[in-house]
């Protein structure tokens, strides 16, 4: 059973336990747990539900009256420090009979460690608003190069995609100087546990319209070293990585809808984990996680998270940073690797 939805307050509500909280959510770039902490130091909270597909909308549940009481009184339409200045909108709230409907029966985690996939690290806001902001206005002053269904942009070398492959000898120049806050800030992955050296010469930045994705893949071996490093701008998404058994996934694979992908004579061999992705994260791939686990961003206009329905963003924007490779990759996961087979 999902978790109840609840219903949008009509008129004057009645005091109840569980607050109805618009303009908060990971639409506007503030987590669940950050949410709760706020809502925290009025008493215990039950839980923080997302209360509507936009993710701009949340429900608060206390176990407490007095607490969703004192809640409301101290932060309803006052703007909030703890989350930038944002005023938020507050109500009552009581659950309604309907559950929310998922649409795949893999659950999504919030954080990399609940996936238990070895070099896998997911840093929640690692840039501020502003930063977000001036990143997007640095690559929409730059030129585009159009694909299928979204836009891309290549610095240091440029990635062919028909040959999911770099030509290291067309050089493209160093990268741009936008990327400062973000190469500024690697060193916070050492908190995780992470120790290894940071050298980046590549980056692709992708624009995603709603409802498209990425299919399954692993990044060639035999093109960039171990880390993958990949920050999501301006909307949310859902990352599924798989595992498969019987090696790398048909190089065709970015012709695959989300149904050939599930129903493929290989999906039964595969191990599956999901996790979300806010506004202003980064993940980073490594060891296992970036040589043997295929990641892919599912098809979808709607994510499910955690039994509440988020509607993605009118553009989603992914900086993913890499380093070429030189020579040939002797990672320790022949299978998935084309330089050893």
């Amino acid at each position: 059973m999902g978790l109840p939805r609840f219903k949008r307050p009509v008129g004057t509500s009645e005091p109840s336990s569980n607050l109805y909280v618009a303009n908060c959510g990971p639409a506007v770039g503030l987590t669940l747990d950050t949410i709760e902490a706020v809502f925290g130091a009025y008493g215990e909270v039950k839980g923080v539900h997302l209360a509507d597909e936009s993710g701009s909308r949340v429900i608060v549940s206390y176990h407490e009256e007095k607490s969703a009481e004192s809640a409301l009184k101290a932060l309803n339409r006052r703007a909030c420090p703890e989350f930038g200045g944002r005023s938020l909108h507050i109500q009552y709230s009581i659950p309604s009979v309907c559950q929310v409907a998922a649409n795949d029966s893999i659950q999504v985690s919030l954080e990399a460690s609940e996936l238990d996939i070895p070099g896998l690290y997911l840093i929640k806001d690692f840039i501020s608003a502003k930063e977000e902001e001036e990143l997007l206005a640095a690559v929409d002053t730059r030129p585009w190069q159009k694909l299928a269904k979204r836009r891309v942009q290549h610095y240091g070398y440029e990635f062919h995609y028909s040959t999911r492959n770099v030509n290291t000898n067309q050089y493209l120049g160093e990268l741009p100087s936008f990327l400062s806050p973000i190469l500024e800030k690697m060193s916070l992955f050492e908190k995780l546990g992470y120790t290894g050296t940071v050298l980046l010469d590549q980056l692709t930045v992708n624009e995603y319209p709603p409802g498209v994705g990425l299919s399954p893949h692993i990044d060639t071996h035999s093109a960039f070293e171990g880390l993958i490093f990949s920050l999501s701008l301006a909307g949310p998404c859902i990352m599924e990585f798989r595992k498969y058994s019987t090696g790398v996934w048909p190089t065709s694979a970015d012709t695959l809808s989300d149904e050939e992908a599930l129903n493929s004579d290989k999906s039964s061999k595969f191990l599956r984990r999901a996790i979300y992705l806010p506004p202003r994260s980064i993940l980073l791939l490594s060891r296992e996680a970036r040589y043997a686990w295929h990641h892919y961003i599912p098809h979808h206009k709607i994510d499910v998270v955690k039994d509440a329905r988020i509607r993605r963003a009118s553009r989603r924007v992914s900086f993913t940073l890499r380093k070429v490779r030189k020579g040939p990759c002797e990672c320790e996961f022949p299978q998935y690797c084309d330089s050893q087979k």
